[in-house]
Order: structure tokens, then sequence, then C-alpha cells
């Protein structure tokens, strides 16, 4: 008896490994996109490249150019900007700053991110690049370095223009570049209120009360837009970003978020799987002035794959048939390639992780006659 509980117990066990990954949910909302930070892959999507109004998501593409400038010195957080007539009257909703006073670049950010401030968003680029106008054509200029194909932007703040629009794929890759370059800024976006000139107004975000793993980033509301919400959370060192445009109420925004992010940790897991500059194997060199040189990757490779999958792994490295010295760092050698049970999911090229210099003249020629062999 004791014997047959053991094997049913096992026989139990090997179901619950073999249980299969749902798809990702179909969720009432226009378009939505959600990827693994690290690794890039895409776990939901539906009409992710569908251009619609971004609405105020519009100023994740400020912050992060704000972000850049203050990142290169070129601004300075304590730096005071003198508030235009024109900021101060950019109708929606507002930080409340008054014409002609100064503010820090530091206490308009918060009212940009927090309060969604329309007229801390426009003194914010008119700092920068003078007028609205001159800034919205720095924001697609970034937009195209970033590879946002379904982008324009014609104003800062995301008020309705028919030329203005995104896409929630976009808005993923944007999210991503403000996340990474700029991890200490970011931290403005999971503040939960903000007070300035005497008025409190909380963060749009409601997710930042509903889920302690949520930390940003922007919500959106037009009447064109429908209710959105670019969301991100941390769980186990797992950083997702979830993109949602056009629901119909603030409800929906939040319940689609958590959806997609309660899918995604659910079944999936991300893990770093080799380090940048780790050697992963050492290979021969000919003619060189060492034999040996080590070969690894140039960027961390992190892999999403669904949760219970990992030990299924299998990592192999194919190394160029002969290298020649002299050979630069960072020059490719070979590839790595990653699968899953049979399939691939990742290949990445081998790099050298050190130069090597051609070797004497007299390893030259030993090395010429062995080759001979090869």
């Amino acid at each position: 008896m004791k014997q047959l509980l053991v094997l049913l117990s096992l026989i139990f066990s090997s179901q619950l490994a073999a249980l299969p990954i749902p798809a990702a949910p179909d969720l009432e909302a226009k378009s939505y996109h959600m990827i693994d930070f690290h690794s890039g892959e895409v776990l939901a999507s539906k009409n992710a490249d569908l251009k619609l109004a971004p609405a105020s998501m519009t100023k994740i593409m400020t912050a992060l150019i704000v972000f850049r400038e203050v990142n290169q010195g070129n601004l300075n957080l304590d730096e005071k900007v003198r508030i235009s007539e024109k900021a101060w009257r950019t109708p929606g909703s507002r930080m409340f700053i008054e014409v002609n006073k100064f503010v820090t670049i530091d206490e308009l950010l918060h009212g940009m991110l927090v309060q969604s401030g329309n007229d801390a968003t426009v003194a914010l680029a008119e700092h920068i690049a003078g007028d609205e106008a001159t800034f919205s054509k720095l924001m697609n200029q970034v937009a195209q370095q970033l590879g946002m194909a379904n982008s324009h932007f014609t104003n800062s703040s995301g008020l309705p223009d028919d030329k203005h629009y995104s896409s929630a794929r976009d808005l993923a890759i944007l999210t991503h570049a403000l996340i990474k370059e700029s991890p200490a800024l970011y931290k403005i976006n999971a503040i939960k209120e903000y007070t300035y000139n005497g008025i409190t107004q909380q963060n749009r975000n409601k997710l930042l009360w509903r889920d302690d793993s949520v930390d940003g980033v922007k919500t959106g509301h037009t009447e064109d837009a429908g209710y959105c919400l670019v969301s991100s959370a941390v769980r186990d060192d797992m950083r997702l970003i979830s993109v949602v445009m056009g629901t119909d109420s603030i409800a929906a925004r939040n319940n689609v978020n958590q959806a997609l992010l309660n899918y995604g940790y659910r079944f999936y897991t991300t893990h770093l799987l080799y380090k940048s500059q780790q050697t992963l194997a050492d290979a021969r060199v000919w003619k060189g002035a060492q034999q040996q040189l080590p070969v690894g990757l140039a960027e961390d490779l992190y892999l999403t794959v669904p949760r219970n999958q990992y030990k299924h792994l299998d990592a192999s490295l194919e190394l160029l048939p002969q290298l020649i010295a002299p050979i630069k760092k960072n020059q490719t050698v070979g590839t790595a390639i990653i699968k899953l049970k049979s399939d691939t999911v990742a290949t990445r090229p081998l790099v050298a992780l050190q130069d090597i210099a051609e070797g004497s003249l007299m390893q030259v020629l030993k090395d010429k006659a062995l080759l001979m062999f090869e």
C-alpha cells in the first residue's frame, strides 16, 4: 500500500510539472503590450503597433529628455525655472505654478510625474529647448533614435492633437529607456502624493496603492485616448513593463494592467544566464603572443522562460574554426546558442574578452606549420 501511495505521488507530481502555460489573456482595451525589462521578451500583446493618442503618457518622453539633461550635467535639480505665461495658462491637469515665479527642476519633475501637471511639463520643455515647438522636434528625434516607429509628438504634455500619437509597443520601448538610463530619478514615479503651493495632489496611478510591487509609471486620459496606463513592477528581481491604452474607465485601466502583471509573474520567470565579460570558454588562438583567449558576451544575457522550465535550458558555444591573431577585444569569435528543450530561444555573439597581439616571427612560423595539419 505504501509503495502504491509513493507511485501515485510521483504520477501526480509529474502531472503538475507538465501543466501547460495558458495563452495571454484577451482583455478589454484597444491596445496593450507587456515585456520583461531585462530580457525584452514579449509576454502579452494586442494591437501593439496601433497608433493611438497617448494623452499624459507623453510625459514619459519629456521625463526621459529631462533626465538625460540632468545625467549629462546640463541641468541641475536645484536649478530654477522662470514660469512663462504660456506654461501657466496650459489647460488640463495642473501643478498650480504661478506666472513669473521661479520653480526648481526638481519641483517641476515632481509636479509633472506625480501630479501630472501640464503647466510643469511645458515649463520644463521651454527651459530645455526655448519653446515647446522646438522641444517637440527634440522628442521626435529621440523617438527615432529609440526605434519608436509608430510615434509622433507635437507637444510635451499629451494634449489632444491629430498629429500627436504613439503605440503600446513604442511606449514600452520608451519606458524601458527611462528606467534603464535613470534608475534613481525614475523613483519619482513611485511617489504617491506631492504638495506644492499648499496644494496636495495624489498620484493618479492607483496601482501604487493596490500592488506593493508597482513603482510607476504614468497614467493618461483624454476623451480621444480613453483611460491609459503604463505600469511597471518588480517581484523577485523580475521587472515587467505593461502598457494599456484605450480602456473605458479608471477601474478598467487598473484591472487590465493588474491582470497582465499577474499573468506575467504567475507563469514566467526571468534568469540572468551569463554576465557581460564573464569568461565562458578559452579559445585556441594561432600566430598570437598567447595561445588562449577568454571569450564571453558583450552584454548580460537574461532569458524569460515559462515557470519550472529553467532546468530544461541548454547552452552551447560555437567558436569560429580558426582564430588568427591579432585579435581585438569585443571582436566576434563565435556564437552562444541557448535552447529550451529542442527549441532555440536565444543566440548571442561570443566576443573576445581581451586583445591578443600577433606573436613573434618564430611563433607565427610554428603555428603556420601546425595549421597545415589541422
